[in-house]
């Protein structure tokens, strides 16, 4: 009794319920207990009250659950690290190994040009340069068993759509039985070469061995970068990191690591930022690989590896090239609120890449295991897993069919590798707007000219076709941040729950706790019903 209130029936528990609980409009029920009608009337309303109070509810968590984000942006300013500059000379290396058979696919290609078009080309366009680039220790590929496949011809097809006449250039793909055939087609005929010349050229490139060393090699970042300032300093050897690149040549990776103090930016501007005269001549090396003359240049965040065939750049040759970047810094929440990665240990995908996680690192290597796994071989321009070897129609000829419909499958989100490969929880985006001017001038190109050959043996008479002037700077150093935050976080959940309480029912946490009361003692008040009832019947069973 000393717990529990008891009382002789329900009426009397719910009257002593209804006179002294702070929840609005009970009182009513007991006070207009005399006309039905208002009892009726404030009944319906009570209940509506509460039915309207849960459907808010269901609402709220509805809305809860489904994790919303919103989106806030604040402004920073502080000195940071310039990001990593890497720049390539779109010209990459006629390794011996596999000259001859370079040679080869050129005059394959100059004959496929001339079938096409009927222009003869071998004059202008193919012609041998004699810097190739020796691999100790391996023979020529002329006296392995690799050879050339003739099966992949291009050719010229027309369809009729719309009633109209179209062309198209292509080549024929099947698989391993010689079946399902389709036709890799352009309407471009200038990109179908493109596209017939890499596919070539993956398979020539493909029985040099994994890593090649050409650290040694005479070619120095001299013999493309003429000049470099930072900040008004010049460049030291340690600032840069050499790579070559199957399609883009020769790269060069400045401030990689983004640890040296000497790349901290305090000051924005031109004059603070990278500063770099480069030569842009095009030596065809292997000139159907890329139609572009110039540099390649990609700004991305250290410990990154560049993807310059998504996110490069081109800088044209006889021009000075000013890019002013802007620093975006993205950080989503992750877990319920969307899927993102902190830094890749938690992606099903084994990266394939040393550098830190990006989303294009875990694509690739994401394609480039299922393409191990159903064509038996590896896509040439990316890294291989461990055992797996590159692909080589000698080997597997029907790799080109198998690998140009994982890429449609790829392409139109139909393999699982978007779904396995988030986005990074914090990354950086930075903002490129770029101005161009000739550079040098008619009036300057002749002492600009004197001074590289002085100092850096710079010999042309192209007229400022071969040398290429940027400048890569910060336009300001205060960066955009935009933070990602619940839009309905537990504190807001409650505090909305206790506004539609108080709307419905003008009460507090305190009501709440007077319902469960009332609860706790009808339950209680039921048992001691149930309990003297089955005494009562005992009791009458014993008197006869």
């Amino acid at each position: 009794e000393g717990l529990i209130e008891f009382y002789d029936s329900f009426k009397e528990m719910f009257e002593f319920f209804c006179k002294n609980t702070t929840i609005h409009g009970t009182i009513r029920l007991v006070c207009s207990d005399s006309n039905r009608m208002k009892t009726a009337f404030w009944t319906l309303l009570l209940l509506a009250s509460f039915g309207m109070l849960y459907w808010q509810f269901a609402l709220m968590f509805s809305q809860y659950w489904a994790y919303p984000v919103v989106l806030t942006m604040s402004m920073h300013s502080e000195p940071k690290m310039f990001p990593a500059i890497t720049i390539c000379n779109l010209d990459p290396y006629r390794f011996e190994l596999v000259s001859e058979h370079l040679v080869q696919l050129d005059r394959m290609a100059e004959e496929s040009i001339t079938f096409l078009y009927g222009i003869n080309t071998s004059a202008r366009l193919f012609h041998m340069n004699d810097r190739n680039i020796h691999v100790q220790g391996l023979a020529n590929l002329s006296r392995s068993g690799f050879k050339l496949s003739q099966n992949f011809s291009l050719l010229r097809m027309s369809d009729l759509r719309s009633g109209k006449k179209h062309s198209s250039v292509g080549f024929r793909l099947c698989n391993s039985t010689g079946g399902n055939c389709f036709y890799k087609t352009y309407s471009s005929g200038m990109d179908a070469i493109l596209e017939w010349y890499r596919f070539h050229y993956m398979n020539i490139m493909s029985q040099l061995p994994v890593i090649i060393n050409i650290t040694h090699h005479e070619e120095q970042i001299e013999d493309m970068v003429y000049s470099c300032q930072y900040d008004g300093e010049p460049c030291r050897p340690s600032d840069y990191d050499h790579f070559h690149h199957p399609v883009f040549g020769s790269c060069y990776t400045f401030n990689s690591k983004g640890t040296d103090p000497f790349w901290t930016a305090t000051k924005p501007g031109i004059p603070y930022g990278l500063s770099l005269i480069l030569r842009a001549e095009q030596k065809d090396h292997i000139p159907l690989l890329s139609t572009v003359a110039g540099v390649k240049v990609m700004i991305h965040n250290h410990n990154q590896t560049p993807f310059l065939e998504h996110e490069g750049f081109d800088i044209r040759p006889g021009i000075a090239t000013t890019i002013g970047i802007q620093q975006d810094e993205v950080n989503r929440l992750g877990g319920n609120y969307g899927k993102c990665t902190t830094n890749g240990d938690d992606v099903d995908v084994k990266l394939l890449y040393n550098n830190s996680y990006t989303l294009q690192a875990c694509l690739h290597s994401c394609f480039q295991h299922i393409m191990v796994q159903e064509c038996g071989c590896g896509y040439y321009y990316y890294p291989l897993p461990a055992g797996a070897e590159y692909c080589d129609y000698n080997k597997q000829p029907a790799w080109g069919h198998c690998f140009y419909q994982l890429y449609n499958r790829l392409r139109n989100h139909h393999l699982n590798c978007f779904d396995q490969c988030p986005k990074p929880c914090r990354e950086s985006l930075y903002k490129v707007s770029a101005g161009t001017a000739k550079w040098p001038s008619a009036k300057s190109q002749d002492w600009v000219r004197q001074a590289l050959r002085h100092q850096n043996g710079y010999n042309s008479t192209s007229n400022r076709k071969d040398i290429a002037k940027v400048t890569i700077f910060y336009q300001q150093l205060n960066y955009q941040a935009v933070n990602e935050s619940p839009l309905l976080s537990e504190n807001l959940l409650l505090s909305s729950m206790g506004s539609q309480w108080s709307l419905w029912f003008g009460s507090s946490v305190l009501s709440v706790v007077e319902m469960f009361e009332l609860l706790v003692d009808t339950l209680v008040l039921s048992l001691l019903f149930c309990y003297q009832r089955l005494r009562a019947t005992k009791t009458l069973r014993v008197s006869p």
